[in-house]
């Protein structure tokens, strides 16, 4: 991903976050907040043709240096492109480049309605750990979060 790649990333956020099932968020914010909200290393578009039509990322969940091994997915494919194996590529790469990187832990939390991205996780190598129930509320609504994790085997350090 670069950052002139940006305008297409937002627009699938929107996309994402148009179908209420993938973020509390409600809108997207400007390049500068994402940016500095997500890791340099290990960001991926996914390119049918000439058109980015999915994404993948991580983010640091702490800046405490013990946790400098553990950061939290995000992908997003445009809906012309669900069912066609796009999100599972990006995150077979994604899992793949993260380990190239050091991690040994990486996380998210999934809507439990939207069953094609637990399935994603899962397919490759995301177990369930937990679900926070009543997390936020998302247009009035509160909603709950399955808590996924994919653990290295193996020492990465």
């Amino acid at each position: 991903m670069r950052p002139e790649d940006w305008p297409a990333v937002r627009s699938i956020y929107l996309e994402g976050i148009a179908s209420g099932n993938s973020t509390f968020q409600t809108e997207a914010p400007d390049w500068e907040q994402w940016d500095a909200n997500h890791l340099q290393a290990c960001r991926l578009v996914a390119v049918q043709g000439d058109s980015i039509v999915g994404w993948a990322v991580l983010a640091a969940i702490s800046a405490r240096p013990v946790y400098r091994g553990v950061a939290e997915v995000s992908v997003y494919v445009t809906p012309s492109a669900h069912g066609q194996g796009v999100g599972k590529a990006l995150m077979r790469e994604l899992v793949s480049a993260s380990e190239q990187y050091g991690f040994w832990t990486l996380q998210a939390g999934i809507f439990p309605e939207n069953v094609a991205s637990l399935a994603v996780h899962a397919s490759v190598g995301f177990r369930q750990v937990g679900r926070r129930e009543r997390m936020g509320q998302l247009h009035g609504v509160w909603r709950d979060v399955v808590l996924v994790e994919r653990r290295v085997t193996g020492d990465v350090c």
